[in-house]
């Protein structure tokens, strides 16, 4: 017992970062494959460096997709897509008092 309670904060230590920084962090990437997945035309979508835009062509082969902005037609990558902000963008707006 006396080995084990060496390694015991060490051990404890290790379980704390995978449950509040590992594992929230894989489910986040996980989710954000997901969303770019999902993505289908005419979807109203924000770059992560905050370009606005519509998506008019999905490109299976290369995960890639076109967008038409108000500067013209732009491809990108859909890892380059927010999912928070687009999101956002979507959501219905809410009612104002």
């Amino acid at each position: 017992m006396g080995d084990i309670g060496q390694f015991l904060p060490m051990i404890l230590i290790f379980v704390v970062a995978y449950f509040f920084m590992i594992r929230p962090q894989m489910k986040r990437q996980k989710d954000e494959r997901k969303f770019g997945e999902q993505l289908k035309r005419g979807d109203r979508i924000v770059t992560k460096s905050g370009l606005h835009g519509k998506v008019i062509d999905l490109n299976d082969k290369d995960a890639s997709c076109v967008i038409e902005t108000m500067a013209g037609k732009l491809k990108f990558d859909r890892s380059a897509i927010s999912m928070e902000m687009s999101k956002k963008l979507n959501a219905p707006a809410s009612e104002k008092k």
